[in-house]
């Protein structure tokens, strides 16, 4: 699906194929590693699915717990320095980065000097196409650049659409998934819908896990290789699948493929390259019942996040407790936030509902 998070905060340009976060422009001009072929897909003809009928389950609601805040703090390789007036001034690594953030009504703690030091501007006040959306205060800066999570390398990125490869405040999801997949002591197996560049996959291939990581942008995909080469981690056990998220858990229902964690990130709308159109009101009941569908028996968890929505996460704590009636564990549902490290502000990222075994 052609996808981009609520025009409030981020007024890009629809993406690719899959609903997934990654952009069709971003990319252009990177030294690309040696290319390899994804993974493929069924090839043969696909008999179009009957619409999935849902009905609610039975058996007792899992236990909650909400709301639950989960924070990014300031560290060595990411900070978010300050915040105010619907902008905001990051550390990545070497650089100062400031961009567009609609949600930081409040005011700037900083004195100007600081956000004067920045690296790159986001603009969005030029050519739509390509890095001519960033400003370079001082030395112009290449596309890529080197960075850190938790001593996995990889490279950020100076995209068209404001973003720079990573979404940090998912580190927290990325933390709990690591301990599930140690805890287990047995093989997990672990799925990646709307995958986008892959740090969330490596975490879970460097913590043991066989990942399967599904993003309809051939682009990401091969963003997404490249860190796992740059990240030392060549010889996990990674399946880069370009697909269509949707279609890609429907074929591995009917195949009976199963998963011991899933983690979807759709978007609130897409557009699909054959006309197909998602919906989050409408579309995500069916998305969520089929990453049940494809859990193994003894499954540890299914993380679902979505930005930049109008809805409280109580909307989709409901859905998710609905959907994994009868299976007992726990629903967690809250923000997650960055706090700032000028005056300690939280800024909320986005909203997220996860089932735990």
């Amino acid at each position: 699906m052609k996808s981009f998070r609520d025009k409030r905060r981020d007024s890009r340009p629809p993406a690719k194929s899959g609903a997934q976060r990654v952009r069709p422009h971003e990319g252009r001009g990177t030294a690309r590693p040696q290319e390899r072929p994804e993974a493929k897909v069924d090839e043969r003809p696909e008999q179009k699915s009957a619409p999935r009928i849902l009905a609610r389950r039975d058996g007792a609601l899992p236990a909650e717990q909400l709301p639950l805040i989960l924070e990014v703090a300031p560290n060595a390789d990411y900070a978010l320095l300050d915040s105010g007036a619907g902008q905001k001034l990051e550390q990545y690594g070497p650089y100062r980065i400031v961009r567009p953030e609609g949600q930081a009504i409040w005011q700037k703690a900083l004195p100007a000097r600081e956000w004067d030091r920045a690296d790159a501007v986001f603009t969005g006040d030029t050519d739509e196409e390509g890095i001519g959306r960033w400003r370079f205060p001082g030395t112009p800066l290449g596309e890529t650049w080197p960075m850190k999570h938790d001593g996995i390398d990889y490279l950020g990125r100076f995209t068209s659409f404001r973003h720079v490869g990573v979404f940090p405040e998912q580190a927290s999801h990325w933390d709990h998934m690591a301990g599930l997949i140690a805890a287990a002591r047995r093989p997990v197996k672990v799925l990646n819908l709307f995958g986008y560049t892959g740090l969330a996959s490596l975490v879970a291939a460097r913590a043991g896990a066989e990942v399967t990581h599904v993003d309809a942008s051939k682009k990401a995909i091969g963003w997404a290789r490249e860190n796992q080469e740059m990240a030392g981690l060549g010889n996990k056990p990674i399946r880069w699948i370009v697909e269509d998220a949707v279609k890609f858990a429907e074929r591995e229902e009917r195949r009976g493929s199963r998963y011991d964690i899933v983690l979807f990130d759709p978007p609130a709308y897409g557009r699909g390259p054959k006309g197909e159109v998602w919906q989050l009101f409408e579309d995500l009941p069916t998305l969520t019942d089929l990453c049940r569908s494809i859990l193994t028996p003894k499954p540890l968890a299914v993380v679902l996040t979505a930005y930049s929505i109008r809805a409280s996460f109580f909307a989709i704590h409901a859905l998710m407790r609905d959907t994994f009636a009868g299976m007992g564990g726990r629903v967690e549902s809250g923000e997650l936030i960055i706090r700032e490290k000028s005056a300690g502000r939280a800024l909320s990222t986005s909203l997220f509902s996860r089932w735990v075994a």
